[in-house]
């Protein structure tokens, strides 16, 4: 059935009250539910009567769960904020309480044995509806029911803090307010328009200063342009010392960790987690790490020598001494400073090309175009910002396509928040609003529940003089971004919990990576162009192609950059027990006690990442990634780099614009979400095992 008209949107304007009320009857109605089916007879068990039911819960509540605690992310008011955080507490409690529901579990794994004693009946059930049943009994599983009654309570408790450890630590990150006052001489290297942006301040002499944040709009431009090196030393050193309490949460967290899983019987947290990954088990992980650090570190090496010697060089020329080394406020300084110098590219008169409306425009043809879908802006939206947008999604292909919509129907909404604000979820992320799924009893009466995503950024604001500019590196975050908005537009699966981005940890980057090549096609970079001032010009052919040559510069060290995150992660969760032993290796330092966390940051960075870290860093205090359900994940993002190199040379390398491999992307990768393990995606898409191939030589190496 094809809808001819959009779907109803959710509302954002709910009070502190109405989030506490509807928070409270989402439970009650989950908890009603799994009272029906435990108390179902184990004869008279069956899918349909216990499973069904539970399966579809995640899908039919995912609108209001997620409105009431999305917008502790995005609200201007602290008090619809902090209704929002104790919402989210609440529903994490109640998770917790319901997955030690060991009635339910004795019902579920009744259906289960009464389906492995009948493969007609089994054969009956989809793919989709088999991996329910299987994920069901396991996650009770993983939750402790085959365990006494004291051990499950234990669980219990480790559950509930870890889940209040969580949201403090990611309160804490978003929160925090830090403000630096520079001259201009300090900002020297900044361009005016830049400048424009920055609010002013009265200093305590009397001077009037630039007010600086640590945000990412204010961070990441003046650590790359600021010549001055104190400047970017002293804006560093306060982003790497921030929330210094956010330490002890993640140590205290790393700990409860392991003990939940000690008890479970898995010999770690790494253990427990990689279960349910594609990677399945930690010595694979490892080794994937390390086979990937031994051909990067040489390159690092020689790569690092030549910053050192650039940094020499350009210090030398203004009559100023170095230290001789590239310290982590010196990183991406260099990097930059060697790409202007080796290939001409400067980022400031690249950027002038790259207006907000521009990419925003043209990104959306290229995903319209490729994936067969037609974006139609909403106006005057309803939403939670002044500033945010709202898209409607219709399909565009035939109806023979075999895509959710064919045949031009409509598939769902998405929301663009891109501008930084105060007490704004200060990182970039897709939220699903609303999953795409089966719903016999849906509002729009035609069986479906249409997805809804918000993609929230922090790109610069628009000044005085000119609108908001992309540099390249935010053009790739954009793209990887909405790159996510249409893994959840174009899924549609039966449950809630499959939908979208609910694949295994370890593949969910890969289809918004696999989209950030298209951020180094000259063709594309000249279509997303047009002067700020003199919107009928594009960026100079020359300047396009300077800025591809740039791809694998100091690769090298920007993949080890991505080492360090993913080997601290893995080291502090293969902590086997609570008795002290020595280093696993030189690259694991595991020992329990692990000590302090910040230092062994700081060490790994050096060791791994060849930069030493700023005096007094509290790494551990900022990796939000490793307290925001990533943990154990963090190799995912190299990981994942495999397959989304492997699908983009298949598939895309030779023809980026190629309709028929984005309506398969689509068909294959995108619309089954995690209904089916990721390795069969990859098959049914790629037509073949996926290999390393590509994502060895798409980061300049060739195959050892």
């Amino acid at each position: 059935m094809v809808r001819a008209t959009a779907a109803p949107l959710p509302r954002f304007d709910f009070s502190p009250a109405e989030i506490a009320s509807i928070t409270d009857q989402l439970i009650a109605e989950t908890v009603d539910t799994y009272n029906q089916v435990g108390s179902i007879s184990h004869a008279d068990a069956t899918f349909e009567s216990a499973v069904l039911p539970l399966g579809m819960l995640s899908g039919r509540h995912s609108e209001l769960a997620s409105a009431c605690t999305f917008l502790r992310n995005v609200s201007m008011d602290k008090a619809v904020r902090d209704a929002s955080t104790a919402s989210e507490m609440k529903i994490e409690d109640a998770l917790i309480e319901l997955g030690m529901r060991e009635d339910v579990y004795k019902v579920t794994s009744a259906v289960a044995h009464k389906l492995a004693a009948s493969p007609a009946e089994a054969n009956k059930l989809s793919v989709e509806d088999k991996r329910l049943l299987e994920k069901i009994n396991l996650g009770f599983k993983r939750n402790g029911l085959d365990l006494p009654e004291e051990k499950r309570q234990e669980l219990k408790t480790i559950q509930k803090r870890l889940s209040e450890l969580s949201i403090q630590y990611s309160n804490a990150l978003a929160e925090v307010d830090i403000k630096l006052l520079f001259t201009k001489d300090e900002l020297e290297g900044m361009p005016e328009s830049f400048l424009e942006g920055l609010e002013t301040a009265t200093a305590e002499d009397g001077s009037t200063k630039f007010v600086v944040t640590t945000k990412y709009p204010h961070l990441f431009p003046i650590l790359k342009s600021a010549r001055r090196e104190e400047t970017r030393k002293t804006l560093l050193t306060a982003n790497d010392t921030k929330c210094p309490e956010n330490s002890a949460l993640l140590a205290e967290a790393v700990e409860l960790r392991r003990k939940h899983a000690n008890i479970l019987g898995y010999a770690h947290h790494a253990a427990y987690k990689l279960e349910e990954k594609m990677a399945k088990d930690s010595d694979r992980v490892k080794e994937f790490l390390r086979d990937l650090h031994q051909k990067l570190v040489g390159l690092g090496k020689k790569e690092i020598e030549a910053l050192a010697q650039l940094k020499n060089s350009e210090l030398a020329e203004r009559g100023l001494k170095s230290d001789g080394k590239i310290n982590s406020w010196d990183f991406r300084y260099y990097i930059n400073e060697l790409t202007k110098r080796d290939y001409a590219v400067d980022e400031h008169k690249i950027k002038e090309y790259y207006t907000m409306e521009n990419v925003t425009n043209g990104m959306l043809d290229i995903y319209q175009t490729v994936l067969g879908l037609r974006f139609v802006e909403v106006s005057k939206p309803n939403t939670w910002h002044q500033d945010v947008r709202l898209f409607e999604v219709w399909d565009n292909s035939s109806k023979d396509a075999g895509v959710v919509g064919a045949g031009g129907g409509f598939i769902g909404h998405f929301y663009l928040d891109l501008h930084p604000r105060d007490n704004k979820y200060n990182h970039a992320a897709v939220f699903p609003l609303r999953t795409g799924v089966d719903l016999p009893d849906s509002p729009t009466g035609d069986g479906l529940q249409y997805p809804v995503a918000a993609m929230v950024a922090n790109f610069t604001k628009p000044t005085a003089s000119s609108p908001s500019l992309l540099d390249h590196s935010e053009i790739v975050t954009y793209f990887h971004e909405l790159g996510h908005v249409m893994h959840h537009l174009c899924s549609r699966t039966k449950y809630g919990r499959f939908h979208g981005f609910g694949v295994q940890d370890d593949f969910v980057e890969a289809p918004s990576q696999m989209l950030e090549n298209w951020c180094w096609d000259p063709v594309i970079l000249t279509k997303l162009s047009g002067h700020f001032q003199r919107p009928n010009e594009k960026i100079p052919r020359e300047l396009v192609d300077a800025l591809v040559r740039t791809k694998n510069v100091c690769a090298g060290l920007l993949n080890l950059r991505q080492l360090h995150f993913g080997i601290f992660d893995m080291t502090v969760h293969l902590v086997t027990c609570n008795k002290c032993h020595a280093p696993d290796d030189d690259l694991f330092p595991v020992t329990n006690p692990l000590g302090d966390l910040d230092t062994l940051w700081s060490n790994l960075r050096y060791s791994v990442a060849l930069v030493p870290d700023v005096e007094k860093a509290k790494g551990a205090a900022g990796f939000g990634h490793i307290m925001g359900g990533y943990d154990v994940g963090y190799y995912g993002y190299l990981w994942s780099q495999v397959f989304s190199a492997d699908m983009f040379y298949a598939r895309f390398k030779a023809d980026v614009m190629n309709k028929e491999s984005g309506l398969d992307y689509r068909r294959y990768i995108l619309q089954p979400g995690g209904g089916k393990d990721a390795n069969e995606l990859l098959v049914d898409f790629l037509g073949r095992e996926p290999t390393s191939d590509a994502f060895l030589d798409s980061i300049g190496l060739t195959q050892a």
